[in-house]
């Protein structure tokens, strides 16, 4: 059982890992994976359950034909874990413990891709969007 909800883990195809992220898309894995193998992590990836969908309500009247609701169909998501148990990404990324293949630290706004190239060395007082 995680101690917080930071620091979730649970067993991913038969695999006890620590969870870092849910519902993560194809893309997200797609950035993701490379990163934590850069950094030595076995990642492992699993696919989400599907969303609970609520069941219809009741029809008063049963001569009353309802029409059919199709549901749109769930966006296909996935569960990214690694299995070092003691993996915990806000400590990764505000611990500077990981890396990017460039060599620079990997920040906040890199790991949520709001950013292209990490910009670890550049202090704020120097970043030209600041000013």
């Amino acid at each position: 059982m995680a101690i917080n909800k930071n620091h979730e883990f649970e067993e991913l195809n038969g695999i006890k890992c620590a969870i870092v992220e849910k519902n993560a898309s194809p893309g997200r894995i797609a950035f993701l994976q490379p990163l934590l193998e850069f950094n030595n992590y076995t990642v492992v990836i699993q696919a989400s359950p599907p969303p609970k969908v609520a069941a219809p309500a009741p029809v008063a009247d049963p001569a009353v034909e309802t029409p059919a609701v199709t549901e749109p169909a769930a966006p296909e998501t996935f569960t990214i874990g690694v299995t070092d148990v003691m993996f915990n990404a806000t400590n990764a990324i505000f611990g500077r413990l990981l890396k990017t293949p460039s060599g620079r630290v990997v920040t906040l706004a890199y790991w949520h891709q709001k950013e292209n190239i990490s910009k670890d060395s550049i202090p704020y007082y120097e970043d030209p969007a600041n000013k």
